[in-house]
């Protein structure tokens, strides 16, 4: 057939004969479909619905090779050259076991309906004999039509209407008795997998699944096992031998993996390399500030190397069986400095200092004293979350407020009647009925961070509840429910519950922001006077104690501070200011007169004794000269984050790189300021599944393939910048992103409410209203007008 022959193209002379060799098969390919599909429609020879064209490919390469024909009856592969012959010897003259060729047809035949117009064979046809003395039997109606397409395409197509339409023959129906099983309907799925096993013993089929090259195999099952490396915290490498996993394996083409292989041999090259790759980087730094995270919680305690370019690299994981004592740390933190000096072979001074979420007091300081060109701080991150603490327990609005909504907890989980009343109101307006959660003891504030979130996310339904008449019924037998009614009604209970929520809140999104972006040393001072701005804007929105709250601040800072804070923050390029003469001067005005003691104290003391004087004479032209401006806009220049939109700074490294450079003449300050500017002031914890932990503190060939493969995860995830666990992305994907979900209800309208409320217990001429069917009609109290 001529739309069947192979196309000719014009081959461009600058194209590989290979290239085009593999463009003329796939051309050739794509025009067999291209047929067969209009066949399949009614518009093309007989055989094309038991022909399939197959691409075959290079088993190296994995480029196309040849286009192949195979039945679809038979699983038998052909040239794709002459389909047409193909068919007539493969299919017309017996050789395909299972086609069954139709009877010649009378020349009374007309032209037959096209395959899409057919009507679906049945699924188990009764055979029908035929009154033939030939015995054989009496072709399907499709396998004559199919016939009649067949004569069509071969021998031309007769003229229509010239010939009557051809009888479709009736099957002819016997009565089969049902079969009956032994076992009952139990037996049917066994039977169907019989008949299952017998019609592939009959017809076997190519395994399913696309086939693969070596490379592509390789590839592949390398990517897999990076990915269990990585994921160890959370999948465990005895899923490999899962069944469906392993189905999967076998359907997209790639062959079983064993446990065995991933903990063994495999494991070791990825910890080879992964090791190697980690001293090399220490090794190039001029120096590194060590971070250890996890001596707070204990059991796991992880220690990494942050370096001057940004970068971190894992060093190693310390199980740790108790909570360790601050000399303890200290001979560990001792130990690992020695080592990591050794693997930069330029001795103690490559160690700039050490960030961790403890034992900033004795052994930070004890360090400190022994090395003196060491900064050692403790943890920011650290300091925020204490200070939530310190809030819990000194804040007087939120014992107030914590203790009130305790109260009210309390009893609406604890009296059954009251609980169905609240539970009937919860299924009416939020769908759902559930306790509300109840805090130990109030001076913790993540479990009251939830209860607030509970009584805030249900203040409609605890409204109703308390406005139901069986409530008020109730409240004349027991005075607690009436106290508890006269405070839900009081505007000031809830003002002073949304003010307490807000600021744990307020303080929680620093808490993330902080974990995402690794705060380095000279942006802490900023960021603490950020939160005392957001305290400022929180206490006159809820006309909260202001003096209160930010002597809590103060004790907390004061806790967590470090000379470094306002000496990184002096000389930190980012931070310089333009004056009325255009000069980019550092931000002396920010700091107290003890904290400008603080960072001579500390340059001073970094420095050896011959250049100390040089260094402050150097910081006193720092303090009236400044910075280039053409420099120091350079540095400053910001963009927006492609993720969040924030404006960022450009090019962070230049902060460090301006003193190396631009600022060369100031030697002995530029020393210090290098070594301040790059360090950070967080840690990067790691997270380790139960499992892993308790095969970390054992003893055997068991922990080592366990301290490696906690290696691997971590250097891999310090490498993608990944500091954000799993377990918080799965928060933000089953709670739609937004971890905190409180009730949006204008709570400045509650005292409209609570009029409607006054006028419901407390009837004045003709105004009789129920409260609830008011609330329900509004649709929410912000709505309600007075």
């Amino acid at each position: 057939m001529a739309s069947e022959s192979s196309p000719t193209e014009t081959v461009d002379p600058s194209i590989t004969t290979e290239e085009a060799a593999v463009r003329l098969v796939q051309k050739r390919y794509e025009s067999l479909m291209t047929v067969r599909a209009k066949a399949l429609k009614g518009k093309g020879a007989w055989y094309w619905v038991h022909l399939e064209p197959v691409l075959v490919r290079n088993t190296d390469t994995g480029l196309p090779k040849a286009v192949k024909l195979r039945c679809s009856l038979c699983d038998a592969v052909f040239s794709a050259s002459n389909p047409s012959r193909t068919a007539t010897e493969h299919l017309k003259r017996g050789t395909c076991p299972n086609f069954i060729m139709p009877p010649s047809t009378s020349s009374g035949s007309s032209p037959p309906r096209p395959i899409s117009s057919l009507p679906p064979p049945p699924l188990n046809p009764n055979p029908c004999t035929s009154s033939s003395s030939s015995g054989r039997k009496r072709a399907s109606p499709v396998s004559a039509h199919l016939a009649l397409m067949e004569s069509q395409t071969i021998y031309g197509t007769p003229p229509p209407l010239s010939l009557p339409a051809p009888p479709v023959p009736e099957p002819v129906r016997t009565q089969t008795p049902q079969t009956v099983l032994s076992g009952g309907k139990e037996d049917l799925g066994a039977l169907a997998l019989l008949q299952d096993s017998v019609k592939k013993l009959k017809s076997p089929r190519a395994p399913p699944g696309p086939v693969l090259s070596k490379a592509q195999v390789e590839s592949a099952m390398s990517l897999l096992s990076d990915w269990f490396y990585e994921s160890c915290s959370t999948v465990s490498l005895s899923s490999v031998d899962h069944p469906k996993f392993r189905d999967f394996l076998r359907q997209v083409g790639l062959p079983p993996i064993s446990r065995n292989v991933l903990a063994g041999p495999q494991l070791d090259a990825r910890y080879s390399d992964a090791r190697s790759d980690s001293d090399a980087r220490i090794r190039e730094a001029m120096f590194f500030q060590l971070s250890t995270s996890g001596w707070k919680e204990g059991g796991l305690i992880s220690i990494s190397v942050n370096l001057p370019n940004g970068t971190s690299v894992f060093h190693r994981a310390l199980p740790v069986v108790a909570r360790a004592p601050s000399d303890y740390a200290e001979e560990v933190l001792s130990e690992i400095i020695n080592g990591v000096s050794r693997i930069t072979a330029g001795g103690l001074n490559r160690c700039a200092g050490v960030v961790s979420d403890r034992f900033k007091s004795k052994a930070l300081r004890n360090l400190e004293n022994r090395h003196p060109w060491m900064v050692n701080i403790p943890c920011q991150i650290q300091a925020f979350h204490s200070l939530l603490r310190d809030f819990a327990t000194e804040l007087p609005l939120f014992q107030s407020a914590a203790g009130n909504c305790s109260r009210l907890v309390s009893f609406f989980n604890s009296n059954s009647e009251v609980r169905s009343f609240f539970h009937r109101y919860q299924v009416n307006e939020m769908g759902y009925s559930g306790l509300l959660r109840a805090p130990h003891a109030i001076d913790s504030w993540q479990p009251v961070y939830s209860m607030l979130e509970d009584v805030l996310n249900s203040a409609r339904p605890i409204q109703l509840t308390v406005l139901d008449e069986s409530y008020k019924q109730l409240c004349n037998e027991d005075p607690i429910a009436g106290e508890l009614s006269e405070m839900v009604k009081d505007m000031s209970f809830w003002t002073d519950l949304e003010a307490v929520h807000s600021l744990l809140r307020l303080v929680r999104e620093m808490v993330r922001e902080m974990e995402t972006d690794r705060p380095l040393v000279g942006q802490c001072l900023p960021l603490w006077e950020e939160l005392r701005n957001k305290i400022k804007g929180w206490s006159s929105r809820f006309n909260a104690d202001q003096l209160s709250a930010f002597k809590v601040l103060d004790k907390r800072l004061k806790k967590s501070y470090h000379p470094a804070l306002s000496a990184a923050f002096i000389l930190d390029p980012l931070y310089l200011e333009k004056d009325a003469s255009g000069k980019y001067l550092p931000p002396f005005k920010y700091l107290t007169p003890d904290q400008e003691k603080d960072v001579d104290r500390l340059i001073t003391r970094m420095v050896s004794p011959e250049e100390a004087h040089i260094a402050l004479m150097e910081m006193m032209k720092w303090r009236a000269e400044g910075l280039d401006p053409l420099y120091a806009q350079a540095v400053q220049v910001r963009q927006p984050d492609p993720q969040t939109g924030k404006l960022r700074v450009a090019n962070p490294q230049s902060r460090r790189l301006v003193w190396e450079t631009s600022l060369s003449e100031l030697r002995s300050l530029g020393k210090v300021a290098v070594r301040l500017i790059f360090l950070h002031a967080s840690v990067c914890g790691l997270r380790c599944s139960g499992s892993m932990t308790k095969w970390l503190t054992m003893r055997g060939p068991g922990s080592e393939r366990a301290h490696k493969l906690v290696f691997v995860a971590a250097h891999s995830r310090l490498e993608r910048r990944d500091f954000r666990g799993d377990e918080e992305r799965d928060g933000e994907l089953f709670g739609n992103g937004e971890d905190d979900v409180v009730c949006n209800w204008d709570f400045r309208n509650l005292g409209r409410f609570f009029f409607f409320v006054f006028l419901e217990i407390h009837p004045c001429g003709n105004y009789y209203l129920n409260c609830t069917s008011l609330a329900q009609d509004f649709g929410g109290m912000g709505s309600l007008k007075a």
